[in-house]
């Protein structure tokens, strides 16, 4: 019984959500054109400080992770048993983040060459 109560909420819940979303937008897009704005005619623009953050972001949780595992091993020295298996997933993730941030970077500066160039 209570298994069939939940599926049934989550059916209720889901079509609400959807319902609600699609009622608001459908609002918000009429009040755009009752004050005769373009609903469709929104202008895109790069976020260049956004990749910047995030680039940071990523560097920076990069480096604690590699700086915990070498803290980690210099503190524990050798005396670290089944411990390699671990340090060697911190060392792939820092370099994920580290590298991934540095290509939000490199896509910061390019954006910002660009946004600097247009009229």
């Amino acid at each position: 019984m209570s298994g069939e109560l939940v599926a049934i909420t989550m059916f209720v819940g889901a079509f609400a959500l959807v319902f609600g979303i699609r009622y608001f937008l459908n609002k918000e897009k009429m009040a755009l054109i009752e004050r005769g704005f373009d609903p469709g005619a929104r202008k895109s623009t790069p976020k260049p400080f956004l990749s910047l953050k995030f680039g940071l972001l990523m560097v920076g949780v990069g480096l604690g992770l590699l700086v915990a595992l070498f803290t980690v091993r210099g503190v524990f020295g050798s005396e670290m048993t089944n411990g390699e298996e671990g340090q060697a997933v911190a060392v792939y993730f820092g370099s994920i983040f580290i590298f991934g941030g540095l290509g939000l970077i490199t896509s910061y500066v390019i954006e910002k060459k660009w946004l600097d160039n247009q009229p």
